[in-house]
């Protein structure tokens, strides 16, 4: 008979698989925040956990911080963590209710007149981040992804309207962007109310993205990037990273071999360790090292549901 208060029996070894590479990794390398995502989307874990992991960054003004998006350290509050903490949220099913009255009532209170949101807020520039990370004007970069997530989820405030208006201007008035930028509007555009309007803008977006050759369509071929990834306006993704799931209107920018392509070149970016790269610059190592697993995650996520196998 088993002593009380003994530690569980580790799990049974699995096989070789891309999976279960991936979770040696996780449980190798990730915050508790990303073990307990792992288990929910891939062991059959509760959302429970993964809401009281997420709880740990949350402020008292209603924000998260603490570094919950790993290139933004220090404690505070920025709009950014917020987005961050939606697609938690949106991905266990918990993204309404009270969570969302308070994430409204913050994002009310630091949004400009337009209900646009910066990246940094006044007062903000002693705590360090990426060089990346943007500076106080609002923008579409931050606003979008926010507003497309509580939009998904059914959500609706009095700073949501303002905020949805200024997310229409911003992605109609599009003329120049960068990849950043057109993954902002799309997770916008994915889930805005008004889809024929949403389609429309989609259209147009997708013949930017592709006139302006900001999407890597051949990764092995002699004009693909070393990191179709970089964060420089100039640098380029490849198609799943702007269609992460089938249903997304970005799916209809890229042939169906340009997406096979691109979820191949995906299956292939495992790395010996499990993990997959987080293909950004790195300016501090702990952030490399917290982005990893979340990229993790994202990767068997988007395999998953283009029907890949990953174990």
């Amino acid at each position: 008979m088993a002593e009380t208060g003994t530690s569980p029996l580790p799990p049974t070894p699995l096989a070789d698989t891309a999976l279960a590479r991936a979770e040696r990794f996780v449980w190798l390398t990730a915050r508790v925040l990303e073990q307990r995502l792992f288990a929910y989307h891939f062991r059959g874990g509760d959302a429970d956990p993964v809401e009281a992991a997420l709880d740990a960054y949350r402020n008292e003004d209603g924000g998260y911080g603490h570094a919950l998006e790993p290139d933004l350290r220090g404690p505070v509050s920025r709009p950014q963590h917020i987005a961050h903490a939606l697609r938690v949220l949106d991905a266990v099913g918990r993204c309404g209710g009270q969570r969302a009255e308070r994430v409204c009532r913050y994002l009310t209170a630091v949004s400009t007149a337009q209900g646009a949101l910066p990246a940094v807020l006044p007062g903000q520039d002693g705590f360090p981040s990426a060089p990346r990370a943007g500076g106080p004007r609002g923008d579409l970069l931050v606003t979008g992804p926010v507003v497309g997530l509580l939009h998904r989820n059914g959500v609706w405030h009095a700073w949501l309207f303002r905020a949805t208006d200024f997310c229409w201007q911003a992605v109609e008035s599009l003329r120049v962007t960068h990849p950043d930028e057109v993954e902002a509007a799309v997770t916008f555009l994915d889930a805005v109310p008004d889809r024929p309007r949403a389609r429309a803008v989609a259209d147009r977006l997708g013949r930017l993205v592709r006139e302006r050759r900001l999407a890597v369509l051949d990764p092995d071929g002699p004009d693909a990037d070393p990191l179709p990834r970089g964060d420089a306006p100039g640098g380029r993704r490849l198609p799943h990273d702007y269609a992460p799931f089938p249903g997304s209107l970005a799916r209809a920018w890229f042939t169906d071999q340009e997406m096979a392509r691109s979820l191949d070149f995906l299956a292939a970016e495992q790395r010996q360790d499990g993990g997959w790269p987080a293909r950004r610059p790195e300016w501090t190592p702990a952030a490399v090292l917290e982005a990893r697993p979340r990229v993790t995650l994202d990767a068997l996520r988007v395999l998953r549901a283009y029907g890949r196998p990953v174990g």
